[in-house]
């Protein structure tokens, strides 16, 4: 029955124009939407993705988004990075480092946070292969 509708995610804020500037300035998204002063609409590919301000934003502590981005991943890796993006590194069994990116057999992937005043935050994985 959904399975071949686009699902929306949605990520919790405490701060909204900051996640605004990172969503946009950093990452490189254009918001496509709003709900007043509580949601921002931002389309990713295909689909897209809601931030919406929350008192229970800082809760989550697994992945919250993937993006696919392929054979590009140290590209897109470098150009955050230059951004300031600072990526997360994992301890995992079976997974290797190198520089910003960890991989186990042909699976690449690199983790960042975003910046919503030193909460823990959903953690934003880049992917060369979805599993």
């Amino acid at each position: 029955m959904l399975s071949e509708i686009d699902a929306a995610a949605n990520l919790a804020v405490k701060d909204l124009p900051a996640a605004r500037r990172f969503c946009e300035n950093t990452l490189g998204f254009k918001a496509v939407g709003n709900e007043g002063d509580e949601l921002i609409v931002y389309k990713s590919g295909n689909t897209a993705f809601n931030v919406y301000q929350s008192e229970e934003a800082g809760t989550n502590k697994a992945t919250a988004v993937t993006w696919s981005v392929g054979e590009r991943i140290g590209e897109v890796v470098d150009k955050l990075r230059d951004k300031g993006v600072a990526f997360e590194h994992y301890d995992m069994p079976d997974m290797e480092r190198k520089g910003d990116i960890q991989s186990s057999g042909d699976m690449k992937v690199a983790w960042f946070k975003d910046p919503d005043g030193g909460y823990p935050q959903p953690r934003q994985r880049l992917t060369e292969k979805i599993p």
